[in-house]
């Protein structure tokens, strides 16, 4: 355990897990300056220690220059000038996460990627509560990893973004979960490779005693774990696998057939160390449903039953699971068609994973601040499904040039809107998919107050 005793540590941003860090390490005896470009009333000065110095309207580069420490909050990037002038300077430059793991001494699971992050980290904690441990679930999903610093927990399952992952150095989980990659933050990223290897860090300290959860069907998760020294354990919705979780059929081990195709119903199969150790699932007892979910089950069940539980109480816990607002949430069912409330679908592989899993005629409402996405990636499943677009915000005119040839559009200014809109031209029975493949903040504070508006209207159509 590190002494922070003395020590002269700056917390740069003043958001929940700056907030955090600054009070840990004051009630640690740690000299703590934390540091915002905000004034002081952006930042909740009820959680925060009041020993905690202030540094706002601007970063004080002597302050950085001359920590032992500097906590970085995710939402900061390292190549601020403020952060390279106190790194020539040598001094050591962190995030929470690799703070906090610092003082855990529970195992922890780690489960990033780039969607489905959070759904996988609640569901692992679900099931492990149903299990009987007790389990801390935290990290990106909203609660600072500290928290669970001072808690007797049996298991912690930590979401991690890769703006998290840019700071851990020894940072240890005994399980990871890599759900999928595909290109997202590139407004942050001067490319791809940047991102994957923020992402790839999540690897870094384990070692043979430990399990990495891998989606087989990714070859971008693939390459990013080719030099890790954990043990493999796979899951696959696309072909049926030797050992690991995968889709079958019920009367044979052929390949899966996709969402609204012909044939007879996918079973969960599980291959456990050896084909003849087999235990199958009905997806049909699920209330998660489409294929991205049965990925996301699959993925939580193996990181559960890696701890030793019984797979049919394991099984039964999933079942209960209902899953997250703003992630797929059936909002109503008006006049034959189904509202859909997707509002954490920030990026363009989680908007193709949700538009897949619709049949019939399909709305779909997007746009945003853009992240620097390539749009044309939908292209493909566009064309398939013959979507009416309704797109707002920032990034309107951006999408609909790459997407206008394809599907009709129509360019609105609110949210009220585009929920108008969407009214007049889905018929039954159909879908509204709210999933807008970009950030919420030009026209909103978050996802969730995005979601919530979305709802509310959606809830007040007659």
């Amino acid at each position: 355990m590190v002494d922070l005793r003395g020590k002269h540590i700056v917390v740069a941003g003043g958001g929940i897990s700056g907030v955090a860090a600054a009070t840990f390490c004051h009630r640690r005896g740690a000299h703590v300056v934390l540091s915002d470009v905000r004034a002081p009333a952006a930042i909740d000065m009820t959680r925060l220690d009041p020993g905690v110095t202030l540094d706002c309207g601007g970063h004080t580069v002597s302050l950085f220059a001359h920590a032992d420490l500097i906590v970085l909050s995710p939402g900061i990037p390292l190549d601020i000038p403020v952060l390279q002038t106190a790194a020539r300077s040598g001094v050591k430059i962190i995030g929470e996460v690799e703070l906090a793991s610092w003082f855990i001494r529970a195992p922890l699971i780690a489960v990033t990627g780039t969607n489905g992050k959070s759904t996988v980290t609640s569901l692992i904690g679900h099931i492990l509560g149903h299990c009987g441990e007790k389990v801390f679930v935290g990290g990106n999903i909203g609660t600072p990893l500290l928290e669970a610093v001072d808690g007797d927990y049996a298991v912690v399952v930590v979401e991690l973004s890769s703006f998290q992952l840019e700071t851990v150095a020894h940072f240890h989980a005994a399980t990871v979960v890599m759900l999928n990659v595909s290109p997202d933050h590139l407004d942050r990223y001067p490319d791809m490779c940047s991102y994957m290897q923020a992402k790839r860090n999540v690897f870094g300290n384990q070692t043979s005693a430990d399990l990495m959860v891998l989606n087989r069907d990714d070859a971008q998760v693939l390459a990013l774990a080719q030099e890790s020294q954990a043990q493999p354990l796979y899951f696959s919705s696309t072909v049926p696998l030797e050992t690991g979780f995968s889709l079958v059929r019920p009367d044979s081990s052929s390949q899966p057939e996709g969402a609204g195709q012909s044939g007879p119903p996918c079973q969960l199969c599980l291959r456990w160390r050896s084909s003849a150790e087999e235990y199958r699932f009905d997806p049909a007892e699920l209330q998660l449903k489409g294929i991205h979910n049965l990925e996301n089950v699959m993925a939580a069940m193996a990181a559960c039953a890696q701890r030793g539980h019984n797979l049919d109480r394991i099984w039964v816990a999933a079942c209960t699971f209902t899953g997250l607002p703003h992630r797929m949430e059936l909002v109503r069912t008006l006049r034959g068609v189904c509202w859909y409330n997707d509002s954490k679908g920030t990026n363009i592989g989680s908007v193709e994973k949700s538009l897949r899993g619709l049949d019939g005629p399909v709305t779909l409402i997007a746009g945003g601040k853009d992240k620097g996405g390539d749009y044309a990636l939908l292209r493909p499943l566009l064309e398939e499904k013959r979507p009416h677009l309704v797109l707002l915000g920032a990034a309107a005119q951006k999408m609909a040039v790459a997407w206008a040839d394809i599907c009709p559009v129509t360019i609105v200014a609110s949210m009220a809107e585009a929920v108008q809109q969407a009214h007049t031209h889905t018929p039954a029975p159909g879908s509204v998919l709210l999933s807008p493949g970009c950030s919420s903040f030009d026209m909103f504070q978050s996802f969730t107050q995005r979601g919530e508006i979305f709802t509310a209207l959606v809830m007040g159509l007659e």
